[in-house]
């Protein structure tokens, strides 16, 4: 019986796998550090930062829901993510298969100007926006962020979505039309399907700075009833001092969500990253 061969590590490969190791610890560390000082007090975080707490105490975590009203923000930065989540998916879906599937005059320049959106930071748009949004009458409402984030979201989305729907086999879209397969039919039953861990990847790679996002919250939303998750963390920075232990809870039950969108996608995520990697 043959023994397996054992794995070569030549120097490039022992650099890549250090290299790794230590952008997994400069990950993992932050999180860890953050995680562990939620469990402590302001005056333990700053004197053993990185110290575990001579206490376990969920004491922050009961401060963060009890003030600041944690649980409104919460929804509000949930309404948002997920409202211009299903824009930016169906937009894209729809602009990548129409500029990845058809040919017409105009495909190549109307692809052109969706990607240059990827090329204009949103601070520079700040007042333009302001105004736009006035305007409509969308000025500190949760839809006007809504709109604001999909608009800066679909430009990525259609730049990965067209590339994957141009690399699928023109056998699949002929055999449907041969079968009386309709354009929306040849959409949504046989096209889509195929890409859904490209859906993934531009749901988590748009999802992370809408939730995150500070900026455009505060510009855009001034009611207190409308601040997003962000902004009701403020509330724990003093005038002279920072309440570190709950903000650091706040911060952790903030990253749950990410957490729990990335494990449920990871499978998708990682099919769409892997894509055409190998070939039969």
């Amino acid at each position: 019986m043959s023994r397996p061969a054992r794995t070569r590590y030549t120097p490039f490969t022992v650099l890549l796998l250090g290299l790794l190791v230590i952008n997994t610890i400069g990950v993992v560390l932050p999180l860890g550090v953050a995680l562990v000082s939620s469990f402590k007090s302001t005056a333990e975080i700053m004197t053993a930062p990185f110290g575990l707490p001579a206490a376990w105490s969920l004491a922050n975590f009961e401060q963060v829901l009890d003030q600041g009203q944690f649980a409104l923000y919460f929804r509000n930065s949930l309404l948002v993510t997920l409202g211009s989540e299903v824009l930016i998916l169906a937009c894209s879906a729809m602009a990548g298969f129409a500029l990845g599937r058809y040919r017409f005059p105009l495909n190549g320049t109307l692809y052109t100007l969706i990607l240059m959106g990827l090329m204009i930071p949103s601070k520079l748009l700040l007042v333009p926006l302001f105004l736009q949004l006035k305007q409509m009458g969308l000025l500190d409402s949760l839809w006007g962020l809504i709109l604001v984030y999909a608009a800066g979201g679909i430009p990525a989305g259609v730049f990965i979505m067209t590339g994957f729907f141009r690399a699928l086999p023109q056998a699949l879209e002929s055999a449907a039309r041969v079968d009386g397969a309709g354009e929306w039919t040849l959409f949504w039953r046989i096209m889509l399907p195929l890409v859904r861990p490209q859906l993934a990847i531009v749901a988590i790679y748009t999802a992370i700075p809408i939730w995150n996002d500070f900026l455009l919250p505060i510009v855009f939303i001034s009611s207190p009833e409308r601040k997003t998750l962000p902004q009701g963390l403020s509330v724990f920075f003093g005038e002279h001092a920072v309440n570190m232990g709950a903000l650091f809870a706040g911060l952790t039950v903030a990253a749950l969500p990410l957490v729990l969108l990335y494990l449920v996608l990871s499978e998708q995520f990682i099919k769409g990253l892997t894509a055409g990697a190998v070939k039969g």
